[in-house]
């Protein structure tokens, strides 16, 4: 099976092709552009270093949320707009699943998106395992102390908000302090998250991919706020 999986959830851009357990190809951008500007180049290197078109994919991993709205939706649109023609299968990742995945060892790991504000978009995982130990959820940074407090240690932290969460828990013993560069997201984690999904009968045809935001955007906010005002004076 041939996997192409990519990643536009945060400030970063990941793209990697996983052929049953064999990472083929990789890549992970952090050069400042949009992903408008560098996805579609970044897959048809991939597609073309590995021999391979549309044609051979057999599955399409994309993360579906939480994490920046603009990017996902411009990951999303592309995977729908390459799976629709041949109707290839697509599994929706959680990114918090995929910040896990790109991880191994023992112990519990958190994924962990900067969600501006002093907030977190967050879920916990097994190490070992990549069991699931809670709901993806967008919390301030200070909520997640009863799980810190009494999850499974040794506990790390990884993505882009892991280091606002390293510093605010860094004193809880078994709290391990990850190095930046293994705390991004990364394509291959995306990858082998699809796979265990499609492994559980988890994707879905491309018209039914779509996002998971988990909290309203800026301008619904806005929006609530105003008329909330508006309500009370009235």
């Amino acid at each position: 099976m041939n996997i192409l999986a990519v990643d536009t959830a945060g400030k970063t851009v990941g793209v990697a092709l996983l052929q049953d357990d064999r990472l083929l190809y990789e890549c992970y951008l952090d050069a400042g552009m949009t992903h408008s500007e560098t996805l579609m180049p970044l897959i048809d290197n991939c597609l073309k270093f590995c021999g391979m078109g549309c044609k051979d994919i057999d599955l399409y991993g994309v993360n579906a949320g939480p994490g920046s709205f603009t990017g996902l939706r411009i990951g999303l649109s592309v995977v729908k707009g390459l799976a629709l023609p041949r109707q290839i299968p697509c599994a929706g990742v959680s990114t918090m699943a995929a910040l896990a995945y790109g991880l191994a060892g023992e112990g519990t790991v958190i994924g962990a998106q900067d969600a501006r504000r002093g907030q977190v978009y967050w879920g916990a995982f097994d190490l070992a395992t990549h069991t699931r130990l809670t709901e993806d959820a967008a919390a301030p940074v200070t909520e997640l102390e009863n799980f810190v407090q009494s999850c499974k240690k040794p506990l790390f932290f990884v993505g882009d908000g892991a280091t606002l969460c390293y510093n605010t828990y860094k004193s809880v013993p078994g709290v391990v302090c990850t190095p930046p560069a293994l705390q991004v997201l990364r394509g291959a984690g995306v990858a082998l998250a699809a796979k265990a999904l499609w492994e559980n009968g988890e994707c879905v045809p491309p018209a039914a991919l779509l996002p998971d935001y988990h909290r309203l955007s800026q301008a619904e906010r806005e929006r609530a706020e105003r008329e909330k005002t508006k309500g009370a004076s009235e």
